[in-house]
């Protein structure tokens, strides 16, 4: 079957929920708690190691009521049937979107267009495992007999943006081979890094599904030339492997046969680190992690396909989403873990959502005329505190945001821990509870300030508060309970993309530039210059002057 194609705004829900919201636009979040004391326990969560606390929104039993009648309206049920038996929902693409095969168990049977796609999946897993083992064991050796030391991934978008968040979450498991990402065609960034390797120790990692990205073939055409000013070529075979499936250009690039990861067409980039694209994981923390990731992953898909949509944390976070941005106008998401680890949480799930969801056609080819996606962005706490954070109390917009936090820390550094936690907890309460004015002038008042001087400063001083958050609080930060939290995230892209009756897995709008930029790179290199707008032209002289 296609997906369902179902204009949400022409449902009876959405016409109840623009009702609703108009009638309940003006509750406060307090009075919400006020009147129901109970109200943590029925907006919130407690899945495995996972505690999501949904109750600090601007929502009531009711719309949550509605917003699941939305879901059932434009037969979401329906459309995850489709999702999870490998039809071929990416309709624009014709290809089926199966990343969730890529961490099933061996025991799983998921067919793509009549065959099971689970025994090559674990195929594929095996061969990554065996040659991390050797790598990380030094059975690997370079062209000198020497083990591996340094391991570079060459890659973009989804082939570089979830292994390095990845493998920046998960650096307290990391061995001892130092792993590095090269992403950007800047041939500066990538002269930086070079100046930090070893030929006699590197290990080269190429990530492209064609093996023609520019990005990714210019950086890594340019490490194989200075890699051959200290080698010979017959070496390339021991320090580039490749995760591709072109494999007349592999071969031409010099990389052994035995060094090819394969990947599928159903696995989109921006969520390809389940697949050989994760090698770069597997490589930093060893295979048993990385299998961890992938069992954490698969748990949250499991609870996602089987579990009620009002007891269901992806369903339930994408309904919210959905409220504030179309019933409410908020634009954008912040997402802020408090843990350093995640810092690029924020950056990976702008690919994962922004390039999902940023759709302005519906699946009927019509042009929208209702808002879709979401502006996604964020921070570490409590760096995050000292930075955006006045916006979100004092500024003018709605931001919904997602709170991320662990209840333990990974070194027992419990005097830090309890300072992180008591910042997390601190944060929510604050932006639900504001500041009112009368609080603001007491609080001068104590200063010893006098009337007039309390009159002036106390407007500067409040704090609307009402600002609405969730709160996802795990036990620890572990290789599961990331695989769990990217899945979570994964799956709330998909229902949105449902309920806004677009598709979200192909991404067509990334093609428009790259085909300019190859007409503009021959305006660089070439003596004339094609014919473009005036801005253009003149940026273009300037340049070659």
């Amino acid at each position: 079957m296609t997906l369902p194609k179902i204009n949400p705004t022409t449902t009876q829900s959405w016409k109840k929920l623009q009702e609703h919201f108009q009638a309940e636009k003006n509750n406060r979040i307090q009075d919400l708690f006020e009147k129901d004391p109970n109200r943590f326990d029925s907006f919130s969560i407690q899945w495995e190691d996972f505690l999501v606390d949904f109750s600090k929104n601007r929502l009531t039993k009711e719309t949550l009521d509605l917003l699941e009648e939305l879901a059932n309206e434009v037969d979401l049920k329906a459309a995850m049937r489709a999702y999870f038996d490998g039809e071929a929902i990416n309709q624009t693409e014709g290809r089926a979107v199966l990343h969730t095969a890529l961490r099933a168990p061996a025991t799983a049977q998921i067919y793509e267009n009549g065959l099971d796609v689970v025994p090559e999946v674990h195929a594929i897993k095996a061969k990554i495992n065996s040659f991390c083992d050797a790598v990380i064991s030094g059975a690997h050796k370079g062209y000198t007999g020497k083990a591996i030391t340094d391991v570079v991934n060459i890659g973009i978008g989804g082939s570089d943006l979830g292994p390095a968040m990845v493998t920046e979450a998960l650096a307290y498991y990391k061995n001892h081979l130092n792993v590095q990402f090269v992403s950007n065609v800047e041939g500066d960034h990538v002269r930086e890094v070079i100046k930090t390797l070893d030929p006699e120790t590197t290990l080269f990692v190429i990530v492209s599904k064609t093996f023609t990205t520019q990005e990714t073939l210019s950086n890594a055409t340019t490490i194989r030339q200075w890699f051959l000013t200290h080698a010979p070529e017959e070496a390339i075979a021991q320090h580039f492997v490749a995760v591709s499936t072109n494999l007349e250009k592999i071969a031409a690039f010099g990389i052994h046969p035995d060094n090819v990861f394969p990947m599928k067409d159903w696995v989109g980039g921006r969520f390809s680190l389940w697949s050989a694209v994760g090698l770069s994981i597997a490589l930093a923390v060893g295979p048993n992690h990385f299998e961890a990731l992938l069992a954490g992953a698969h748990k949250m898909d499991e609870h996602f396909k089987t579990a009620d949509f009002q007891e269901n944390i992806p369903v339930l976070l994408a309904l919210i989403s959905v409220w504030y941005n179309n019933f409410w106008g908020a634009e954008s998401e912040a997402i802020i873990p408090y843990t350093q680890y995640l810092r690029n949480l924020p950056a990976y799930l702008q690919q994962g959502i922004m390039e999902s969801n940023g759709k302005g056609v519906d699946r009927q080819g019509n042009k929208i005329d209702y808002q879709t996606g979401t502006i996604i962005w964020g921070g570490s706490g409590t760096n995050a505190q000292h930075a955006f954070f006045q916006h979100i109390h004092q500024g003018t917009k709605v931001i919904p945001a997602d709170f991320i936090g662990f209840k333990k820390s990974l070194y027992g550094e419990t005097e830090h821990q309890n300072k992180l936690m008591a910042n997390f907890i601190a944060q929510t309460e604050a932006l639900m509870r504001g500041k009112t004015r009368s609080e603001a002038e007491q609080e001068l008042k104590s200063k010893g300030l006098s009337q007039s001087e309390i009159d002036a400063l106390a407007p500067f001083k409040v704090f609307e508060g009402n600002k609405p958050t969730n709160t996802l609080l795990i036990d620890a930060l572990k290789p599961e309970s990331i695989g769990k939290l990217i899945a979570m995230y994964e799956q709330k892209i998909f229902v949105q993309g449902i309920l806004w009756n677009i598709f979200s897995y192909d991404q067509w709008g990334v093609e428009l530039g790259k085909q300019l930029a190859n007409t503009v790179l021959n305006d660089l290199t070439g003596n004339e210059i094609a014919q473009h707008d005036v801005s253009t032209t003149a940026l273009l002289k300037h340049l070659k002057q």
